[in-house]
This record gives structure tokens, sequence and C-alpha cells, in this order.
């Protein structure tokens, strides 16, 4: 698949499903966002893709380490240029990824949180599903895995969308797209059987506004899938961090699970469950050679890593149920 020709693939996958009605709309948000000025970048970014190796993968694997190509499909220089081209959209965060031989470490083992979150969810096979905040889409190849008719990712971060398109484009006949939209950029579709956002409601500075656009997009029975950062406490507890929380500034609420179940049922969710709850660990999520900038390791008070280093409770994350 060409990078020219995201947009018009995804429309052509969507004119058999409810989500057709919509595509004016749709049309209308991805223009203007390829219209804005866009990161710096942007050009780079867009150019490499085109510097990535012009062959047809020998096997791909959509499992713990998305795997596209063998290394043996590349000789040796071309090995070389595709690690330089893919050191072009450092830093990595979510996978991990391998292709053609190279292995891309990335800061996070999202495969831990998918092997902690699939056992609780409903089956995502011949369903139509939409992961708000995918990143850079290493958990859309992953629900493609599990057979969903049609994944849908979104998420507004250029370079995310970048990442995606060096993997998407091996795989042109898988029904996966990246939309570089916010959730707010989303007319309320009521046509996804389960809708999935991770690691999002603590950057929403409206909480509650964001889980009802969530509810928007699921069709009547769907479920929603949310895993968020959590404390402990009871229904009425809600940490509102100041300037940052572990050195990231956009932290607005972090609910303990009592409140973040009053918070489902507010907005009118069905049959909210705490399904997993997890301490974040430096084995999880950690510097690498493809995300060399500071982690989590770097965020946790040097002398009790129960803190963060502004004093708070170390990251705890939690994942949720719910059903409209």
């Amino acid at each position: 698949m060409s990078i020219n020709t995201w947009k018009t693939d995804f429309y052509r996958a969507t004119l058999d499903s409810d989500l057709s009605q919509q595509l004016n709309n749709l049309a209308s948000a991805l223009n203007a966002w390829e219209d804005k000025s866009q990161h710096a970048d942007q050009k780079m970014w867009r150019k490499q893709l085109s510097h990535l190796p012009n062959i047809n993968p020998s096997v791909f694997s959509l499992g713990d380490i998305v795997t596209i190509g063998a290394e043996d499909d590349l000789v040796e220089g071309e090995k070389l240029r595709l690690r330089q081209v893919l050191q072009n959209y450092m830093p990595w965060r979510k996978g991990p990824f391998r292709l053609f031989g190279v292995d891309i470490n990335t800061e996070w083992r999202s495969d831990w949180k998918w092997q902690r979150v699939i056992p609780h969810i409903d089956k995502l096979e011949n369903r139509r599903v939409l992961d708000v905040g995918c990143g850079s889409g290493y958990h859309l190849f992953r629900m493609a895995q599990e057979n969903a008719t049609q994944v849908i990712g979104i998420d507004p971060t250029a370079l995310f969308f970048y990442q995606f398109h060096c993997f998407k484009r091996y795989l042109p006949t898988i029904n996966v797209h990246y939309l570089p939209l916010g959730v707010e950029d989303l007319p309320a579709t009521n046509c996804f059987d389960t809708v999935f956002s991770m690691g999002v409601l603590y950057h929403r500075l409206d909480p509650l506004l964001f889980l009802k656009q969530l509810k928007q997009q699921l069709v009547k029975g769907g479920q929603l899938v949310l895993e968020t950062l959590v404390i402990d406490g009871n229904q009425q507890q809600v940490l509102m961090p100041g300037e940052r929380y572990a050195q990231m500034r956009n932290v607005y609420f972090i609910p303990s699970c009592e409140a973040m179940l009053v918070w489902l049922k507010k907005v009118g969710f069905n049959d909210p469950k705490l399904v997993d709850m997890n301490t974040t660990t430096t084995d999880e999520q950690r510097t690498t050679e493809w995300m060399p900038n500071h982690s989590l390791s770097n965020f946790l008070d040097p002398e009790d890593k129960a803190k963060t280093i502004e004093g708070y409770p170390s990251p705890k994350r939690a994942t949720f149920v719910a059903y409209k």
C-alpha cells in the first residue's frame, strides 16, 4: 500500500459498513489534518517511506513480535539501509516489531499489556474495532490477528502515523487502518463492536466527556476496553497532579479503581468491571537503543521506587470493561 493512497484505501474498505454514512465528515477531518502545518520532520518522514525495501515479504506474523519479512529477504547492504531508515523514526515507544530481521526494541513491552488484556475481553472475531490513541499501531496488528472484521486506530501524532506505515505498506490486504485524528474529530458513528482506549484517559482535561465520546462510537451492546493509570483509594479519591506526573506534563486526573467504576456508570455504561491491575515496572517500560530518552527508571524517586520523582504514587495501571 502506498502512503499516497492511504485515504482512498480506507474509504474503499469502509463502503460496506455503517461507517460509510460518515465518510463525508471523516474526509473533511482527514483533509484538514493533511492541510495543517505538521511536525517539522514530517516531509522527511514521508520521504523515508520511499527508501524502505520495495519487496514482497516472504513471511509475516502478527504475534507478540509483529514480524514482517525474513532477514534473508534482503542482502546485507539493504538491511543496513533499512536500519538507517527506521532510525529516522525514533523514538519508538510501542512494540516490539521485527522488519526483515531488524528488531525494533521499543520503550514499552506492549505485548505484555496485550497478554494481560486479551483474556478479559469479548472475542474480536468478526467484530469492527476502534482503538483510540493507538500510537504506532502495534495493538492494531494484534487485534487483526484475532480475526476482527476491520480495525481502525486513531491518534493525531504525526510520528506514530508514519511508524505505522512502515509496516502497513507490506500488508496491503489486511483491513487495518490508521486515521491521524483525535476522538473529538470523529462523528458519533455508533458502529463499532469494540472500542479500546489504552493509556489516554489521564491525558484528557474532561475525562467524563472523553468517556461519552468513546460511548458514541459503540453499537448498542458493544464493549469498551479501557486501560488507564489508577491510584489506591475509595470512590471519592482522584489524584490531580501538579505540573508533572512521572515527568509527564499533560496528566490531569488519575482515579482510584472505585472512582473509575463510578465514572463509567455516570456516563451510562452498563456492567463496568475492573478486570486487571498491574504496577508498571522498569522491565516493561525502559530506555532502549530505539528509544534512548529518559524512561520510567528516571521518573521514579531514587530513594523510594513506590513514588514518582514528584512524590506521587508510582504508576499503576488498571483495565476496565463495560458495555453500551
